[in-house]
């Protein structure tokens, strides 16, 4: 296959798909109990320097408590898959997390505006940047998973992302035409977000997945957050709910409204305000540090975060606006108990 073009952006992961199998090969298949905490899991998988993906698109179903337990446990230089990353990239650029990110949408947050925080990290030049558009992060994601070393696309050609990237153009061996070599990408660990999972490892997701499947096939280790943990029998009675099986995950942690501040699909709705909170503070550094320190550094946990921001009362706000929003007669409104408080 001859190369006609490449790009001059840095390769962070190799894409060699024996050594990613190496690694997949000694991981266990029996059923066991995964269930642990968010500061277990960051301690145990996610050292300095590891390379990360989050699940979850935008501010929907984020990681939020992962995230939080990364930023007490200060990890640095880490890797990052900025896929579709709007607060949870936000709070790895507050804890001045990161040295490198394969970026296809990051520093902004959607009609919220952008971060100015992130935006002062990025322009500092401390982070390392590859650039790839959102499709492109997916091949990537999707070779991976299948075990193989580079997908093929027709995307980027033409454009100054593909200069500012590591694919390559090269020409298609059946037809001559020109295509688009994406190097497969295997993260250290992904955390993903779901609606259910129970202590195994199975899980379920209600509304958009987009590229959390791939994700979860394709990194070494998987850390999951659930909002709630179900039964393995739940799980046996409705098998074709499960969209990722136990075998590719390696840790189980029940967060209640874990993706808040963001949005939980037929759950909560983002806590707007708050997010908006984040931006103002972010203007001015020395504000900044002092949000950061009441509503992260100060705490013990995300429990007492949720705490800081409302409690149960302002939970129950977010999930009736969920309900407001979810207008789809053919949806079914599946959103768990919540407690008084």
């Amino acid at each position: 296959m001859r190369v006609l073009d490449e790009g001059r952006g840095p390769l962070f992961l190799e894409p060699d798909p024996d050594a990613a199998r190496e690694i997949f090969a000694k991981k266990p298949r029996a059923l066991l109990d995964k269930r642990m905490t968010a500061k277990e899991a960051v301690l145990r998988f996610i050292p300095d320097g590891t390379y990360l993906a989050t699940g979850g698109f935008g501010a929907i179903r984020i990681p939020t408590a992962v995230l939080h337990e990364i930023l007490r446990a200060k990890r640095k230089e880490l890797g990052f898959l900025g896929h579709t990353s709007t607060h949870d990239f936000d709070l790895l650029c507050a804890g001045r997390c990161l040295k490198r990110v394969d970026a296809a949408y990051v520093v902004g947050l959607e009609a919220r505006g952008l971060s100015p925080n992130a935006r002062r990290v990025m322009e500092s030049g401390e982070v390392e940047v590859c650039e790839w558009t959102n499709y492109a992060l997916n091949v990537r994601l999707r070779a991976a998973a299948e075990g193989v070393p580079f997908g093929i696309a027709r995307c980027m050609m033409g454009t100054d992302t593909l200069v500012r990237s590591a694919a390559k153009v090269v020409e298609c061996p059946f037809t001559g035409k020109k295509l688009v070599a994406l190097p497969a990408i295997w993260p250290d660990v992904a955390a993903i977000h779901v609606h259910e999972a129970d202590i195994y490892g199975n899980c379920h997701i209600m509304g958009i997945t987009v590229a959390d499947l791939e994700l979860a096939r394709a990194a070494k280790r998987v850390i999951i957050t659930a909002e709630r943990i179900v039964t393995n029998l739940a799980v046996r009675l409705d098998p074709t709910r499960t969209v990722i099986p136990y075998y590719l995950v390696d840790a189980v942690v029940e967060v209640p409204f874990g993706s808040y501040p963001g949005n939980m699909p037929y759950e909560y709705f983002s806590d707007e305000p708050h997010l908006a909170e984040w931006l103002r503070s972010g203007k001015d550094p020395a504000e900044f540090q002092k949000f950061l320190d009441h509503y992260i550094y100060g705490v013990s946990s995300f429990e007492e975060y949720l705490d800081r921001c409302g409690g149960m009362r302002r939970i129950k706000e977010l999930r009736q606006l969920e309900a407001l929003v979810d207008r789809d007669p053919l949806v079914p409104a599946r959103v768990g108990p919540v407690a008084e408080g």
